[in-house]
């Protein structure tokens, strides 16, 4: 009698200057918003505040869309902070993600909401809306964000006050990290605000710049381009918006092969 024929496994091909990395942790906060974590490869190396080309193989082709790094350079592992598109070509997929599945990432990271595109000052605003708040996540994790600024003010504004918890939890994380809080000390502010639900903090942070709340909040001047520096993530109204509000108080936008006052992230996800 033969042998049954043995069935080979299927083992999908990964592309040429791709990592396969495994997911080792999934958060669902709201239908809306959920992260993730993964394996990071030994090779790859990224500045706090880069983007990265994470995907899925979807119906046998590689999809993929720019994604802020959430975690800090020096973690051992990848953070991602996702919002949920019921027909996103990638989101679609990406938020059924279990444990111990693959994900996708190319090889080289870039983006503009890094330190080395500011010139120096006293001072850092970080405005963000929604998961504009990824690239935040890192940098306010990250050592040298501390080294260079005496005062960080992460701002992060969502519909929903449930949406704003992701925020909370980093903040959380970085003050029962021992290393970590005394390191960051009193240096980071966090200032989060809701629009369509009511909260202690209520508006458009683009509005509470203009009516001069935020700065009435937090008992800080407003902004002098002496000392403040600004980075930007979030929708492309709230770009626009804020950016012009920068420059109508004298800061010019930076690069990385130009540093200037405040810097803006326009890769989004889909």
């Amino acid at each position: 009698m033969n042998a049954p024929a043995k069935t080979e496994e299927f083992v999908p091909t990964v592309p040429a200057g791709v990592f396969a990395e495994t997911v080792t942790s999934v958060q669902h906060y709201t239908d809306r918003l959920f992260r993730f974590r993964m394996t990071r490869p030994d090779s790859f190396r990224f500045r706090s505040g880069e983007f990265a080309m994470i995907g899925l193989v979807v119906d046998g082709k590689p999809v993929y869309r720019a994604y802020s790094i959430a975690s800090p350079a020096w973690d051992e592992e990848l953070e991602f902070f996702s919002i949920k598109v019921p027909d996103g070509p990638l989101t679609s997929h990406l938020q059924q993600i279990k444990v111990g599945d693959q994900v996708l990432m190319r090889k080289k990271p870039t983006g503009t909401l890094v330190l080395d595109a500011l010139t120096p000052g006293k001072r850092l605003y970080m405005f963000s809306t929604g998961t504009g708040i990824a690239p935040f996540a890192s940098l306010i994790r990250d050592p040298e964000t501390y080294e260079k600024f005496d005062e960080v003010i992460v701002t992060h504004t969502c519909r929903e006050v449930a949406e704003l918890k992701y925020g909370f939890d980093l903040i959380e994380e970085i003050n029962g990290d021992e290393m970590l809080s005394e390191i960051v000390g009193g240096k980071l502010r966090h200032y989060a605000t809701v629009t369509r639900e009511d909260y202690a903090f209520q508006g458009r942070i683009t509005d509470l710049i203009v009516n001069g709340k935020m700065f009435a909040d937090l008992g800080v001047p407003h902004f002098d381009p002496a000392v403040d520096r600004a980075m930007i993530c979030g929708s492309s109204a709230m770009l626009k918006e804020t950016k012009a509000l920068l420059e109508q108080a004298g800061l010019t936008e930076g690069a990385n092969s130009k540093p200037g006052e405040f810097v803006i992230e326009r890769a989004f996800v889909d």
